[in-house]
């Protein structure tokens, strides 16, 4: 009886094990994952592989795989079992027979057909067929075969999470499509950054911006930074304070409707605009972060991560409405609402468990509306629905949230930035309750940021008219 495989240890077959004649396979299906993966790390972004609606004009009448991905699976045959480690590639021929399309199963046979025993040179007929049985690939390999018996624990591949940042914000700003530029309030853009931010934002056709600062300032910082600011419409105030308050007040009169944070400092800018009693809506203010994370199937909301320190159950009723509204805005009528905190059980001693329970029986009394609401929610539970089912969480909730209501400023911060810095999350934000939308970026805010920031506050400035529109 032959022993049992063992799966965790791989062993070669030596040149003298080797017989001419002597052969051996490996299978595997094509996904579009593979297809991806091999173009990221060969950089071959041809769009017969990537693009459908490319692909679907050529000859091929679809998608292919790249030649060498299919060649790849002679070498890993080789290389890690026939013969396997050791193993020397020399030379290899291709012949490229049919194209490989998404979910065929390709087979790759080697054959040893000659041996040089002086080299220890060994020549093989390869040949990959799909599971049609019909040749795809084949070609003949040289190689130099091990001559020692090496039997080591196997290594495994590292595992690829693809991603690709510019597609998802591609497909975002494919939202604002159609919908025209909104003259949005630039506050205080003393600064490369912010200066810049909006000019990319101008250019993507999302504002039409009104920058309001010292110009002598603005001017230097733009001059500085090579950048052209002068078809911009330029409101020359003696300091920030001053800029906050004349953009409230062009807001207040539906001169702009739209801001855009610069080179000041938030609370600034919120004061000015919680002065003017045309800007408020009856509403609490509050940021909702917006995430496209890597190991997250859909866009994932965090709120309230950068004005509310310490909101109580009416104030945190406030954020979550924030948060509902844009999901709206953002194409998603029902949006899953997960109230966090450390555990998922309501405990007297941690009073997020107990807002949380508030705010989902608030729910279920209509009080809070537009979205469905569960809580308290462990991170974990939320995002994973692996997790909810080990501790038996029967949610519809947990696992696939769209919003992420934090218990208080210092957690949603630290999750906000985490998310970003370790997790590889590229983000933007939009803060809500207010008459207008307010774009409000840090200064470590990337251009992309921005520009996704001011897309957002175009769809919720657009959301505002069709409901300002709307009769009574």
């Amino acid at each position: 009886m032959n022993a049992p495989l063992d799966q965790d240890m791989i062993e070669n077959i030596t040149f003298d094990e080797l017989q001419i004649g002597q052969s051996d396979m490996m299978s595997r299906m094509l996904t579009i994952a593979d297809i991806q993966a091999f173009a990221a790390v060969s950089g071959d972004t041809n769009p017969a592989h990537l693009d459908p609606d490319y692909a679907n004009n050529t000859v091929f009448h679809g998608v292919i795989a790249h030649g060498m991905w299919s060649a790849a699976m002679i070498s890993a045959l080789l290389g890690t079992h026939f013969p396997g480690p050791g193993t020397i590639y020399l030379h290899q021929e291709l012949h490229f027979s049919r194209p490989v399309r998404i979910g065929d199963t390709l087979t790759v046979t080697a054959t040893v057909l000659s041996k040089d025993e002086a080299k220890k040179k060994v020549d093989l007929d390869c040949v990959v067929h799909n599971q049609h049985a019909e040749r795809v690939l084949h070609g003949t390999a040289s190689i130099l075969a091990p001559t020692q018996k090496i039997k080591r624990p196997r290594s495994y591949a590292p595992h690829i999470q693809l991603f690709n940042p510019e597609a998802r914000f591609k497909s975002l700003l494919a939202k604002g499509e159609g919908l025209d530029a909104v003259r949005c309030a630039v506050v205080h853009p003393c600064d490369a950054e912010s200066l810049q931010g909006a000019i990319d934002s101008f250019r993507h056709g999302l504002i039409i911006p009104v920058l309001i600062g010292p110009k002598a300032k603005i001017e230097k910082a733009a001059k500085e930074a090579d950048l052209d600011i002068a078809e911009f419409e330029l409101v020359d105030v003696l300091h920030s304070h001053a800029a906050a308050d004349k953009a409230a007040d062009m807001a207040a009169a539906c001169e702009v409707e739209m801001m855009m944070k610069g080179s000041l400092h938030t609370d600034e800018l919120l004061h000015a605009v919680l002065a003017r009693p045309a800007l408020r809506t009856g509403r609490r203010m509050s940021h909702i972060f917006r995430f496209d994370v890597p190991m997250y199937p859909k866009p994932l909301m965090v709120t309230d991560a950068a004005l509310n320190i310490r909101p109580n159950l009416l104030e945190k009723l406030d954020i979550i409405h924030n948060a509902i509204d844009l999901a709206h805005i953002l194409g998603i009528d029902e949006p899953k609402v997960a109230i966090l905190s450390a555990v998922e059980t309501v405990n007297p001693d941690l009073p997020s468990t107990i807002d949380a329970a508030a705010l989902c029986k608030m729910a279920d009394r209509g009080q809070l509306k537009g979205g469905i609401v569960d809580g308290p929610l462990a991170f974990d539970n939320a995002i994973s629905t692996h997790a909810a089912q080990i501790k038996n969480i029967v949610s519809p909730v947990a696992g696939d949230a769209d919003i992420l209501m934090v218990p208080d400023l210092e957690s949603g911060n630290m999750l906000a930035k985490q998310l970003e810095y370790l997790a590889g999350a590229t983000g933007s934000g939009l803060v809500l309750g207010a008459r207008i939308p307010i774009a409000l970026t840090s200064r470590a805010d990337g251009p992309t940021t921005r520009v996704a920031s001011a897309l957002l506050g175009l769809l919720a400035a657009h959301a505002a008219r069709r409901k300002a529109a709307k009769p009574l």
